[in-house]
């Protein structure tokens, strides 16, 4: 996504353009989904991608803070992390592609790939997916829930971060959503997150485009002084 297509959603991290959500030119939103955690999702399509490409825009009480591309089979085609910004994307050829489909039809899927910052750095991705053989109905969406866990390490094999936890998928949208899961920033201790959906709006339903979180905000507030790390970006 070139910086004058992202310039529709930068203005949105304003809080004088909080509010509704405007994907770029050529895009369509159909899915707004508020999480536990304090944050909402946008979910759009755009024309110009390939069939099966999907973005998600990830906003706080701040503003967006976060935007990813996934394929069809939920790979990690593209993320951008705001302030400052810098551009991630699946580098060509991997190992073993992240594969919805063989989650889907075999119960797990496992991959390893790599990835590139546009800053220079590089890291490599070795994990796993599998569906628990439970099903959960939040705000009227079925959802699968998956166990998961992954290691991302740099090209010299240090622990940059890994993860393990429950996320759910959905089988009519091809996507994750975040659960509870556990983050280590490398220096081998486990954050706990919590970042469950709690309601799902499609266009025309009440709170379809928001951009201010409403779930968890003021715990999240309270913890503003903590000595926590930094939690790393969602899959999705």
């Amino acid at each position: 996504m070139k910086s004058s297509v992202l310039l529709p959603l930068l203005m949105l991290a304003s809080p004088g353009f909080a509010g509704s959500f405007t994907p770029p030119e050529g895009c369509t939103a159909y899915l707004t989904v508020q999480s536990r955690g304090c944050y909402v999702a946008n979910y759009y399509t755009c024309e110009a991608d390939p069939t099966g490409h999907q973005w998600r825009a990830d906003f706080d009480q701040e503003g967006i803070f976060f935007m990813s591309r996934i394929d069809e089979e939920t790979q990690w085609i593209e993320s951008v992390d705001l302030n400052p910004t810098v551009i991630q994307t699946l580098d060509p050829n991997p190992q073993d592609p992240a594969s919805f489909t063989d989650l889907t039809t075999t119960g797990r899927d496992d991959f390893i790939f790599s990835l590139s910052k546009d800053n220079g750095e590089h890291s490599n991705v070795r994990g796993y997916d599998r569906l628990t053989g439970k099903t959960f109905t939040i705000d009227g969406v079925t959802l699968d829930e998956t166990e998961f866990e992954y290691t991302e390490t740099d090209n010299s094999g240090a622990v940059l971060r890994r993860s393990k936890g429950n996320e759910y998928i959905s089988r009519e949208w091809r996507m994750f959503f975040s659960g509870h899961s556990e983050w280590d920033q490398g220096d081998g201790t486990y954050l706990p997150l919590e970042a469950s959906p709690v309601s799902f709006s499609k266009p025309g339903d009440p709170g379809f485009g928001a951009t201010q979180p409403l779930f968890d905000c003021d715990a999240m507030m309270s913890q503003l002084d903590a000595p926590l790390a930094a939690v790393p970006q969602l899959k999705g």
